[in-house]
């Protein structure tokens, strides 16, 4: 699984974590069902809001049960089903499907390694002609995404001294803004296309710019393009253009129509505020041994180093074209490891999530795992 938005039923209880999951699951069979085994690849946590979207404004929504689980630790539950599921997995294949060529084509990964490249590219292949297909009976035309991944290429390569953070993250707010203004006209919510396409394009900014942030370490470390490096924007800026982006979304979601918004509303505020805090840092806090304003600190919760701040210059690191650097306040380093690798739908008896180690308001208000006990964040 993968997406930046990674809620724990301990924090959205447990009417908002059925649902949830019901959309997750509803999300993975969809996958399965339209375009087979392999395409459940594609799940992710982001791609879930579409169908929840859909069902926010829907008058009702449709439930199917569904069998045991190893990820709903071998239990049964009700998902969900119809255009809704449909829509999302729509977007998330056409946008795997998009990912998975761009490795194959630049020799990254597993997909870019000569043995499994004309596996991959034929899998790139099927699942965009098969995410078109899905998209067109549901009246939405998957090229905008599709153009949208090829502006995104050419924008990175054309990037020079001038160009903004902006507008490197605008192809991917483009694509969000197409996939969530749909979900209205799919509802039967035609007045809620305009507002859903303003959060849909502050979504997109957001979840490019922690992604950004997410991979700047690996970026830079193996000589690969970052736009945070690109443009040299510091992180006091990045995080400004995070929480004005999450502002909007506030803003926009205020101004639509739900018949039970209450699971959109709380993964687009809360949850996704969480995101950015996590990964860019709160406002700050006396107690707190995170870095949050540029100062590089060196240990985590456990006493362990954190990282060492920018190497000196010949160390494998790229001298031109990256920043040289990275930009201020960004602590060098690789993240602190975390003591469960997942952060599964449910982390009772399996692992604990690292999601649910916080208070609600505040990531210095710790109040501990709730399913194992374990020490809170880093704060």
């Amino acid at each position: 699984m993968f997406g930046i938005i990674r809620p724990c039923r301990h924090r959205l209880g447990e009417e908002l974590s059925s649902a949830w999951l019901a959309q997750l699951c509803g999300l993975c069979l969809a996958l399965r069902d339209d375009h087979g085994q392999a395409a459940r690849m594609a799940t992710n946590y982001d791609g879930l809001i579409i169908s929840a979207l859909v069902d926010a404004q829907a008058p009702a929504t449709t439930r199917r049960s569904a069998g045991p689980c190893p990820l709903r630790a071998m239990r049964t539950a009700d998902v969900a089903t119809g255009d809704s599921v449909r829509l999302a997995a729509t977007v998330s294949l056409v946008l795997a499907a998009a990912k998975v060529r761009d490795h194959v084509e630049d020799g990254d990964g597993v997909a870019g390694t000569a043995g499994v490249r004309p596996a991959a590219r034929r899998i790139a292949e099927r699942w965009a002609r098969q995410g078109a297909e899905t998209g067109a009976g549901l009246g939405f035309d998957t090229a905008v995404l599709l153009d949208a991944v090829d502006r995104q290429i050419a924008v990175e390569a054309a990037a020079g001294p001038r160009t903004t953070l902006l507008e490197l993250t605008e192809p991917t707010e483009a694509a969000t803004a197409a996939a969530f203004g749909h979900t209205a006209l799919l509802a039967g919510r035609p007045g809620n296309e305009a507002a859903l396409t303003e959060a849909g394009r502050l979504f997109g900014r957001v979840a490019h710019l922690v992604d950004a942030v997410e991979d700047l370490h690996e970026d830079l470390t193996h000589g690969k393009w970052n736009p945070l490096a690109a443009t040299g924007t510091p992180a006091q800026e990045t995080h400004r253009l995070c929480t004005d982006a999450l502002l909007g979304i506030e803003l926009a979601l205020a101004e639509v129509e739900f018949t039970d918004g209450r699971l959109v509303r709380r993964l687009l505020t809360k949850e996704l505020s969480r995101s950015v805090h996590r990964t860019l840092g709160h406002p700050g806090h006396k107690h707190c041994r995170v870095d949050h304003h540029g100062e590089q600190k060196i240990t985590n919760r456990w006493g362990r180093r954190r990282g060492y701040g920018p190497p000196p210059p010949g160390y494998g690191y790229p001298p031109q074209g990256y920043g040289g650097y990275p930009p201020p306040g960004y602590n060098y380093g690789p993240p602190p490891r975390r003591r469960s690798g997942f952060c599964l739908p449910f982390c009772e008896g399996i692992a604990c999530c690292e999601c649910c180690r916080c208070g609600e308001d505040c990531c210095c208000a710790c109040e501990g795992c709730a399913c194992c006990g374990d020490a809170c964040c880093d704060c």
